[in-house]
């Protein structure tokens, strides 16, 4: 298949797996579990398992070993057919890796992910397998946070909500990773606060009507509660959410930086130890707090939280697609990564927010807000601005001393750079 097939094929899938995951995710929120004939509907209940949920994100992140375990084969069956034809037998990112330089052709966009980079950095193995835990742990954190406040709000704002990453990404990335941020580059995060309070405040001024499917009305969480709370309670923990996932793409990047190994790994490996985390988690907390009198059941009750998906088709159905979209999701986004750039990625990962707005709206889940639209444009901007896809504010460009030096030392270092590329260089 031709390269930019593959990659609008890529693409594509990223986004769609995306704008699914968080839309299954929000339609199993809606299911009624308990109480579903009661025609009084504040007495009716809906599945409520944000940790049941982050479990089944794990699961669809340990499928990703699928994927690698059928490369691997497929690289099996390839080295034996070499050897019985009389070729030395090679490993599996000899082809990844093999470019024009030595006359083969570009590696595929679909296998890039299943391929450490060969740049000198040391192969994480044995003992060092367990660094992948501490990102898995922030990733339980984060998720379980999210799953809640999602309970909370409507699937656009859950989306949008989640934009205040990119505020507390950056701020680890200069605290942590002595990274430096310019003037605009702070712009862009206020920017994006201001963005995210837009879209809350959103949710607060205008009362939702109760979702609709068919004839029957969908439940939605804590129905006694006034919306402008739910709304606020969402959006925080939604919000504070953001904080542990932060803490997880910058414990990442800080090990991918110091050792070598395939990003698809990295997912696989963070699925187990999230698996085994959270499934040891779930048992303690079952016997010391997810226990509650008899009628009543809380966020942390395993034993109903395993009858609820048992029982009711509509959750386990639910449950294996979100699986699947959550596996093909990170698969799709390492690819696109890895073959266009994180840019590109973040770009996709805005277009989702769109996307999900608008089926949201076709399904009749929430109401149009000409409000929400600005809040939307403001973090649309401040994730662009942030990325530099867009040209900085006009008193950012301004020329200072500071700007003038920072611009000379990048263009001698342009310069230093395309020297050294140019036919009879020297080291």
């Amino acid at each position: 298949m031709p390269r930019r097939a593959v990659i609008s094929l890529l693409v594509t899938g990223m986004l769609v797996t995306g704008v699914a995951n968080t839309l299954l995710t929000k339609y199993q929120d809606m299911q009624c579990v308990r109480n579903c004939e009661d025609p009084d509907i504040s007495k009716r209940r809906v599945f409520e398992q944000p940790v049941m949920q982050t479990l089944q994100m794990f699961i669809g992140e340990m499928g990703c070993w699928l994927i690698i375990g059928l490369f691997s084969i497929k690289q099996c069956i390839r080295n034996r057919q070499r050897k019985s034809a009389g070729y030395e037998p090679v490993g599996a990112g000899d082809d990844a890796t093999a470019g024009p330089a030595d006359g083969t052709s570009s590696p595929s966009p679909a296998i890039k992910p299943l391929v450490a980079s060969l740049d000198g950095r040391i192969p994480i193995s044995g003992f060092r397998i367990f660094l992948l835990a501490i990102p898995a742990c922030c990733d339980i954190a984060g998720t379980t946070l999210m799953n809640v406040g999602l309970l909370f709000v409507a699937a656009s704002i859950y989306q949008m909500t989640r934009g205040a990453l990119v505020l507390f990404v950056g701020l680890f990335s200069v605290l942590f990773l002595k990274r430096h941020l310019r003037g605009y580059h702070w712009f862009a995060l206020f920017v994006v606060v201001i963005g995210v309070g837009i879209v809350g405040l959103a949710g607060v001024l205008w009362k939702e009507e109760q979702p609709v499917k068919g004839d029957h009305i969908l439940v939605t969480s804590t129905p006694d509660v006034p919306i402008a709370v739910k709304t606020i309670i969402g959006v925080l923990l939604i919000a504070g959410a953001q904080i542990f996932t932060a803490t997880q793409f910058v414990v990442e990047e800080y090990i991918l930086e110091h050792y070598a190994l395939e990003p698809l790994k990295v997912v696989g490996w963070e699925g187990i130890f999230g698996f085994l985390v959270t499934a040891i988690g779930m048992v303690i907390l079952h016997y010391t707090i997810g226990q509650t009198p008899k009628g009543q059941y809380g966020y942390f009750d395993a034993v109903e939280g395993f009858r609820e998906i048992t029982q009711y088709r509509e959750v386990a159905l639910t449950s294996i697609a979100i699986m699947v979209s959550i596996g093909g999701f990170n698969y799709f986004g390492i690819s696109v990564t890895r073959s266009i750039s994180a840019t590109a990625r973040s770009i996709i990962d805005t277009c989702r927010t769109l996307f999900i707005w608008m089926v949201s709206l076709a399904l009749h889940w929430e109401s149009f807000k000409w409000l929400q639209i600005i809040g939307f444009s403001l973090l649309v901007y401040g994730t662009f601005l942030f990325n530099e896809l867009t040209p900085p504010p006009f008193i950012f460009c301004l020329s200072t001393r500071y700007n003038r030096r920072e611009l000379r030392r990048e263009q001698q270092e342009r310069e230093r750079a395309r020297q050294a590329l140019l036919p009879g260089a020297t080291d």
